[in-house]
């Protein structure tokens, strides 16, 4: 089943960028708080040149809109009749100042311009002044705190943040886009390690293609490999069939009936050995189609050779799109193991947590809860709970968890308050109907 895109290792990387844009902050504004005063001149002579362009034009068209208009935080304007500053001082500061505010904006030049330093406390100066407008009033401006660098730190530090989000969208997006092969590797991997084969996309980069196919391949030869062991068992469970059958033969025809009936037994035995051992190597290579099952009918279906030895409840009807034969087989294997170790099987069909589940009690001896990892081991045979003579290879249990595996179900153990084990099991859906 695909799984979203990148929970942890995108918030690492998305945590690397936001890192990088912290620190590029920071030094940003350390580089600007050691702007030089000649930096500082400038930035406050461009703003006055600006104010005072858009002012003559905003004067011409209304004059009762110029000192509300041109009013900002770092700047005040007002219209009066005379000017607030009487004449410049023979400042070499101010006189610097009002040679860049004509370089600014050379309209301004031969126009009556005049400029103060006044201090407000706490080491801060506004820089003051007054200019003449075209129908004789004067415009008084005030440039707060000339020495500080925030105005120009406030820019830089507002470019510096939109700078590091986009390149923290940007870099996310590509690195959604380059890891995909790498998640549909790795959602291939945990397909593999259940035992589906899946086809990787040989796409992406050269090493990534490389690994793709190197995947594929591998997925090939392990394929053929577990074909070829179930094809070999198979064949060797098929011939030993034809000499257990002269046993039973030559069993029947023996004069002491005790001695014919321990070969018979033992003969006996022995098929259901190889039976229990060809379920567990179809689970291995199974191939099936979902299709739309009702449970019901289902695993009445699998009771049918147990009548009086089960007992079955459904909640309702329970209709779901699944794979019908390991479901019936893996039901079958869980169903059987029940009724040989606790007499009876008692079958819930109930919904937990938005899957349907089928859950098989029995009445038996249990198994304590540390084994519940180690009843899936084939040929897992546990002394406390099963007797050392009952028969089976014990492989019911692993083959009912190989087919879940195999097709995105899930099994699971409880022990019963009433004595016995409980397994559980998710019914498996196709990717389609799950998500």
């Amino acid at each position: 089943m695909a799984r979203p895109f990148a929970p942890r290792f995108a918030v690492y990387v998305a945590l690397v960028f936001l890192l990088l844009g912290v620190m590029q902050l920071v030094a940003s504004l350390v580089f600007y708080q050691s702007i030089d005063h000649q930096t500082l001149r400038e930035d406050h002579a461009r703003r006055v040149a600006e104010m005072l362009v858009v002012s003559d034009r905003i004067h011409a068209l209304d004059p009762r809109l110029t000192a509300p208009t041109m009013s900002t935080r770092h700047l005040a304007a007002a219209v009066a009749n005379a000017p607030s500053v009487a004449a410049s001082a023979p400042s070499e500061t101010l006189r610097a100042i009002a040679t860049r505010i004509v370089e600014w904006e050379p309209s301004l030049g031969g126009r009556s311009l005049r400029l103060a330093v006044r201090d407000v406390g706490h080491g801060k100066r506004d820089l003051v002044g007054s200019i003449r407008l075209t129908d004789e009033h004067w415009l008084n401006f005030r440039s707060r705190d000339m020495n500080a660098a925030w105005p120009v730190a406030l820019r830089a530090t507002v470019l510096t943040l939109a700078t590091t989000l986009a390149c923290l969208a940007i870099g996310l997006a590509a690195l959604h886009v380059l890891t995909r092969p790498l998640r549909r590797m790795s959602d291939a991997a945990d397909a593999i390690g259940q035992g589906r084969q899946v086809t990787v996309r040989e796409t992406g980069s050269p090493d990534l293609r490389k690994l793709a196919h190197s995947m594929n391949v591998m997925q090939d030869r392990i394929a053929r490999l577990l074909q070829d062991q179930a094809r070999s068992f198979e064949a060797i469970s098929h011939d030993l069939r034809t000499p257990l059958s002269r046993q039973k033969v030559a069993a029947e025809l023996i004069d002491d009936a005790e001695l014919g009936g321990v070969i018979l037994a033992s003969v006996d035995e022995m098929e259901a050995l190889l039976a229990s051992l060809q379920r567990f190597l179809r689970a291995q290579h199974l191939d099936a189609e979902p299709e739309t099952v009702e449970l019901g009918q289902l695993v009445r279906g699998v009771l049918f050779p147990y009548r009086g030895r089960a007992r079955f409840a459904v909640e309702g009807t329970a209709s779901v799109r699944t794979f019908r034969e390991p479901l019936s087989l893996a039901l079958e294997a869980l169903i059987e193991n029940a009724i040989q170790f606790g007499g009876e099987a008692r079958i819930t069909i109930r919904r937990v947590e938005g899957h349907w589940c089928i859950e098989i009690a029995d009445s038996g001896p249990g198994i304590p809860s540390c084994y519940f990892d180690a009843i899936l081991d084939p040929f897992f045979r546990l002394d406390a709970a099963r007797a050392r003579d009952t028969k089976g290879f014990g492989l019911g249990i692993p083959t009912a968890h190989r087919l879940m595996m195999r097709f995105d179900g899930k099994l699971t153990f409880a022990s019963s308050p009433e004595g016995g084990l409980i397994a559980r099991i998710r019914v498996p859906q196709p990717q389609d109907a799950a998500a």
